[in-house]
């Protein structure tokens, strides 16, 4: 968890799991390094998922540790409660924050690592002010709110740019990247610095979902930007 930054993470995304049989689903990921919640109001992004008392359960069950990420409008209010109910890592978007630095500064006294989102739309100047109080960076390479989306390929000179900005404030800031992740598509992010994946459909869609998290971990490494 303290390392966040300097290793691969593989972060599946339980979206995409069948939730008749969400206990074994996550058994399904134990070789994962984390389980990433998406939390959506109906508001912030037209879908809508879970809240704080679904993360909890999913928390006390899950066997490795929860990653949040809040697409929900009003993150100052709501935010804090996910980091309560057990979530490791809390991630909220910077288009939704009024305070984003007292947020951050919150979650953190929750003993929560924090993590600010950019939509594909949102430039790098909207979080460059926050990357010192932040444990990650998300760099959407979808449209958030649905699941099995289309990676956009010109998110990767983003990922790229974030990297050069966090290297050149030698900040332990990892970048997470979320939206079409998968063997076609984790080499090219992870040679422009990403090093926290989160990948859904290309889990839970394949024939074994711990040998495909392994394939993800495998070419995210032989791939990976060298961290600090």
């Amino acid at each position: 968890m303290s390392a966040l930054h300097s290793a691969t993470h593989i972060s599946p995304s339980i979206l995409n799991c069948d939730f008749m049989r969400i206990g074994e689903e996550l058994d399904a990921i134990a070789n994962a390094d984390y389980a990433h919640v998406d939390i959506m109001d109906g508001h912030f992004v037209p879908n809508l998922t879970f809240g704080t008392a679904m993360v909890e359960q999913i928390v006390r069950r899950c066997p490795v540790p929860v990653d949040t990420h809040l697409m929900i409008e009003d993150p100052d209010r709501w935010a804090p409660a996910y980091a309560e109910a057990g979530a490791a890592s809390v991630t909220f978007h910077v288009e939704a924050a009024a305070a984003p630095v007292r947020l951050a500064n919150e979650l953190h006294a929750k003993d929560a690592l924090v993590g600010a989102a950019i939509r594909p739309a949102t430039g790098l100047d909207a979080v460059r002010h926050l990357l010192p109080h932040l444990d990650m960076l998300l760099i959407m390479t979808v449209e958030p709110g649905f699941g099995g989306q289309a990676f956009i390929p010109n998110m990767l000179e983003k990922i790229r740019q974030a990297r050069e900005l966090i290297s050149a404030e030698n900040l332990p800031v990892a970048i997470q990247v979320d939206g079409g992740v998968k063997r076609e598509t984790i080499a090219r992010c992870a040679e422009a610095g990403a090093n926290v994946f989160v990948a859904g459909s290309a889990v839970y869609s394949a024939d074994s979902a711990y040998e495909e998290i392994e394939a993800l971990r495998t070419l995210a490494n032989k791939h990976a930007h060298t961290l600090a």
